[in-house]
């Protein structure tokens, strides 16, 4: 039996960390290692980076677009980050666990709440990346160049906050090596897949089992 039909529903992946602690590096390794997971494309209103493209990292809004959707109920959640907007469109993320894919969502720990307080909440699996130490943090910050200086300052003080909530997440990671971290989340994808197993499907798969003992020994 393919392993594969045992699964009748996708599972929710939140990463979040502080800005440079290694979210979106680790949700980008995930994503080319594993075709079974989507990964959850957020609205912001922020101006695209070098080298972004509309639909690929972010679906890029105006102040007033983004406020409609909110307004219309298609945010799965959403929140103000460093002056700009960002927010989750739910539809697509409902199609994919309808279809038995997993998601994965690279938000900070203000929309992790609020999809684990969504009515998506029993799909939700949620990983916290930690940087090993504050310097280390401000490092990599500075030296990722995307940010001015008054940016990575802005985001050092916002990091003191976004880790006091590590212990609200599931799986809790230090992020000393890029590729341990990787592997841990592909240990913790295939864990979770274990764990929700669709019993009813199981159940008829034991009876077919159960069947061909009968039809062979009996």
């Amino acid at each position: 039996m393919d392993s594969n039909l045992l699964y009748s529903e996708g599972i929710l992946f939140i990463i979040s960390s502080p800005s440079g602690a290694g979210k979106t590096s680790a949700s980008r390794r995930i994503l080319n290692d594993d075709p079974n997971v989507t990964f959850s494309i957020s609205a912001t209103t922020r101006m695209p980076r070098e080298g972004e493209k509309e639909g690929r990292e972010y679906f890029f809004k105006t102040n007033s677009e983004f406020e409609n959707m909110v307004q219309a109920g298609e945010m799965l959640e959403y929140a103000d980050v460093f002056g700009n907007k960002y927010g989750t469109p739910k539809t697509p993320v409902e199609n994919a666990i309808a279809n038995g894919r997993d998601v994965l969502f690279d938000v900070d720990w203000q929309g992790g709440i609020k999809i684990r307080n969504s009515h998506l909440r029993k799909f939700v699996v949620s990983i916290f990346i930690l940087p090993p130490s504050i310097q280390e943090l401000e490092n990599r910050l500075v030296l990722r160049g995307q940010d001015s200086a008054g940016v990575v300052k802005s985001r050092m003080m916002k990091a003191k906050e976004e880790i006091s909530h590590w212990s609200e997440y599931d799986y809790i990671l230090v992020n000393k090596n890029i590729e341990l971290v990787h592997q841990d989340i592909k240990s913790i994808i295939r864990t979770e897949r274990l764990r929700r197993v669709n019993r009813q499907v199981l159940v008829e798969f034991v009876n077919s089992l159960n069947y061909e003992f009968e039809e062979r020994y009996t």
